[in-house]
């Protein structure tokens, strides 16, 4: 369909009936395919295990790892462990998109924004995340302050430079289609402006929750009390790479879902109309 007509969908002039997606066959093994690296990687690791060909107490079997990971949960200490870092995550994500988005918005649609203050995000967005972490400590202690603050920082600025990215690319016949409808202020901002850089910014937002998802894990080694970093390192300590291995396990689980759940974000017919355009 044309600009014009997708934006007049967009805004509700005009009914948009999708075009008919293709019928899947009964019976197609598709979704079985993603399980087929998982059962490789576990038959490997298992082959491996079997021949013996490193010390069990550096390298445990799956079995081991799956015991391991069963104590943990009935221990109830992974339950904490893992409620601890999806807290600091959560927290932390949620105050990046929140103040990112904005900002981005602002720095989109604006020249004198984008002149005063890009050269600024630039700068600490290429700073490391982890590099943060003796300023948290001596800053905010340890525990859940340090670990959001690290967080925050390794995801306001990828959201703010895509968000403003993604504005400056609408095309402006968007704009004025909207002036001609009569589409002003916060309607502009809700039923244009937004569902167009959706698409843009659900996939930062996965690629941020992925990186902030790793620095919480970093952040609770060296500077936490609890949480699934914490785990591994004192798993390490304790020489248990049974119980470490069952921690990374859910960690990549953990991750995956996080991601799959942002996923299901594209789902919003709002946000279709991006990917439609």
């Amino acid at each position: 369909m044309c600009r014009l007509h997708v934006i007049a969908v967009a805004l509700g002039h005009v009914p948009y009936f999708p075009a008919p997606t293709a019928v899947r066959a009964p019976n197609r093994p598709i979704p079985l395919l993603g399980l087929a690296g998982p059962v490789l990687i576990v038959a490997a690791w298992a082959a491996v295990s079997a021949l013996q060909l490193f010390p069990s107490s550096l390298f445990p079997d799956p079995g081991a790892v799956g015991r391991g990971l069963v104590t943990e949960f009935m221990s109830g200490r992974l339950v904490q462990d893992v409620l601890a870092s999806l807290f600091r995550v959560g927290a932390g994500f949620l105050l990046a998109t929140a103040i990112g988005i904005p900002a981005g918005l602002l720095l989109g649609h604006s020249a004198m924004a984008r002149a005063a203050l890009l050269p600024l995000v630039n700068f600490f967005r290429n700073l490391s995340p982890l590099a943060w972490i003796p300023f948290a400590i001596l800053w905010l202690g340890i525990g859940d302050p340090p670990a959001i603050f690290l967080i925050f920082m390794a995801a306001v600025f990828p959201v703010v430079l895509s968000t403003a990215a993604a504005v400056a690319n609408i095309p402006s016949v968007y704009f004025r289609v909207a002036g001609d409808l009569g589409i002003k202020g916060p309607r502009l901002l809700s039923e244009v402006t937004l569902p167009a850089i959706a698409p843009q910014v659900i996939t930062t937002l996965r690629v941020t929750a992925g990186l902030s998802w790793l620095v919480v894990v970093a952040a609770e080694m060296i500077a936490g009390r609890d949480g699934l970093g914490f785990a591994v390192w004192d798993a390490r300590n304790g020489l248990r790479i049974d119980l470490l291995a069952a921690v990374m396990v859910v960690i990549g689980l953990i991750g995956v879902g996080l991601d799959r759940l942002l996923v299901q974000m594209t789902r919003i017919p709002s946000v279709r109309w991006g990917y439609e355009r």
